[in-house]
């Protein structure tokens, strides 16, 4: 959510966010509606003031006592009306101040789609077969690394069960990223998936994502990523400077139905219902300079990961229209995928300024006193299965087989590669 005093000021640069993003803003009723809403609340205000000087003198014993209560009965009355007006306008103002998008920086290339992205960065060579490579999905199936059909059975659509090499294969990746990326400063958390409603708005996943996130009966939903909890657990906190940059790197099961990609990636591990993330959150000082710092800094650990594994990539800049609500700038990191010949995204690194802190209500005291809105940044750290479809179809061998990449063989109990089990006759 931004500043209204900025949108205010900033009109024309809010309306060039919004066409840049392309998302529908009526700037003008959300500015006449806030018009309203500060008009109501002055007149509240001036009503309570009101009240507080009649009741001192009801208190102090005036000869017109009877007159004055009369006089605070007819105050209390008008102030619930204009109350009841004003909690009305509220809902409305809300509501519309949660369309307001944030400003792409000017470095965000202008476009429609992730179609626009434009690519920035290519790492490592593809693999050059001399036999004909398989799907991961093939390969997986003969090593009994994993189970399609039983999973549709238990889950349904998009259902999985990793199995044997499969399973120890995403728990390897799992502990490795941990050894990999704690060094780096960042305190360790297993977030919960079950969360309130509020941390989805205050990310910026609600209002515009419901149809793709999972909702209990109890009103509470499933998150698609440890960003949500973890942004959470500082809402409403004062920070200390000197904690800056808070860095945090988070392990969640996360869920998403998938309901905007219909007939999009029916098969395989790339589109799953339910996976596990480690997710990497930063909350740094309100300056510009720091969060473009800290954007490229998470970024690169991905990068540097992905390298580790020896899985070729390309990094993207995402376009405007490629930019979530909230989201100042993004890159996306993509692994090559052999047997589709392209690039899939991996990761996600993004940065907000103060777009979900000002939701959250998360603020730090700066040197002087001042207290600010910390600003917020994030970045998957590695996704599992997905990260299985790259490394199986890279990693595999012409006789089946898959090599392990060097760095995970020690969390595969010195495995190099995963073979199909020889059963005797």
């Amino acid at each position: 959510m931004l500043d209204i005093h900025f949108i205010r000021e900033n009109k024309d640069v809010i309306r060039e966010a919004a066409r840049k993003k392309n998302v529908t803003l009526n700037l003008d009723a959300l500015l006449t509606l806030d018009d309203t809403r500060r008009e109501l609340t002055q007149s509240v205000e001036k009503m309570r003031a009101e009240q507080n000087v009649v009741s001192d003198k009801i208190g102090g014993g005036d000869v017109n006592k009877d007159a004055l209560v009369s006089e605070m009965r007819r105050l209390k009355e008008e102030l619930e009306k204009e109350e009841e007006k004003l909690k009305k306008v509220l809902v409305e103002w809300r509501e519309m101040m949660l369309q307001v998008p944030n400003v792409p920086d000017p470095s965000v290339p202008e476009g429609k789609s992730d179609a626009e992205n434009q690519e920035i960065k290519v790492w490592g060579e593809k693999p050059q077969f001399n036999f004909t490579p398989r799907s991961h999905i093939d390969v997986m199936k003969d090593l009994d690394m994993v189970d399609f059909e039983r999973g549709t059975k238990v889950h349904g659509f998009r259902g999985y069960f990793l199995k044997n090499d499969g399973a120890l294969l995403s728990f390897a990746i799992w502990q490795y990223a941990i050894d990999f990326f704690l060094p780096k400063g960042f305190e360790f958390m297993i977030a919960p998936a079950v969360v309130k409603k509020a941390n989805l708005y205050g990310t910026g996943h609600l209002p515009n994502d419901v149809e793709d996130i999972y909702k209990t009966q109890d009103d509470d939903y499933l998150a698609g990523t440890a960003e949500v909890p973890v942004m959470g657990y500082f809402a409403d906190e004062v920070l200390a400077k000197e904690v800056l940059p808070k860095k945090v790197l988070a392990f969640s099961p996360c869920f998403r139905r998938e309901a905007g990609s219909h007939g999009k990636d029916t098969k395989g591990l790339i589109r799953v219902n339910e996976f596990y993330k480690l997710e990497q959150v930063i909350l740094s000082e309100a300056s510009h300079e720091e969060s473009v710092k800290w954007h490229e800094w998470l970024n690169r650990n991905t990068e540097e990961f992905i390298e580790s594994l020896k899985i070729p990539y390309h990094t993207v800049i995402n376009c405007a229209g490629d930019l979530g609500l909230g989201q100042v700038k993004k890159y996306d990191v993509e692994l090559w995928v052999p047997l589709e010949e392209k690039y899939r995204e991996i990761s996600s690194a993004s940065y907000f300024h103060d777009f979900q802190t000002r939701r959250f209500n998360i603020k730090y005291t700066d040197g002087d006193g001042t207290r600010r809105f910390t600003h917020s940044l994030n970045s998957t750290a590695i996704p599992t299965p997905r990260i299985l479809v790259s490394l199986i179809e890279n990693y595999q061998e012409e006789d089946g087989s898959v090599r392990i990449p060097e760095v995970l063989r020690p969390y595969m109990r010195g495995k190099e590669r995963i073979t199909k089990k020889v059963t005797s006759s």
